[in-house]
């Protein structure tokens, strides 16, 4: 399994705006063929910091997210509400097992 999690970092006063544009983009890719995962997390005590959790069944699966319709137009909607450059992480799957 393919796992990243993007963290990302938004303007204060574009949490709402954020929060509708990834709504839309989880609903898209909840629904491609190779997503296991797409969890948006909200930090507690920081409204304006966020994690991805996108896991696909393979890097060839989460390749193919990103040249979506419904990424790109998350990718362009969301750029001008970055406080800082997102950043994404790749991690391992250990369990549950691929």
């Amino acid at each position: 399994m393919h796992v990243t999690l993007v963290h990302v970092v938004i303007k204060p006063e574009a949490v709402d705006a954020f929060i509708a544009a990834t709504r839309a983009n989880h609903e898209a890719s909840v629904r491609e063929p190779g997503n296991r995962r797409f969890d948006v997390l909200q930090a507690p005590d920081d409204p304006a910091r966020f994690i991805l959790y996108e896991a696909y069944a393979s890097a060839e699966d989460a390749a193919a997210h990103k040249q979506t319709a419904h990424y790109a137009a998350w990718r362009d909607a969301v750029a001008p509400m970055m406080a800082a450059p997102r950043r994404g992480e790749p991690m391992r799957a250990l369990f549950p097992a691929p």
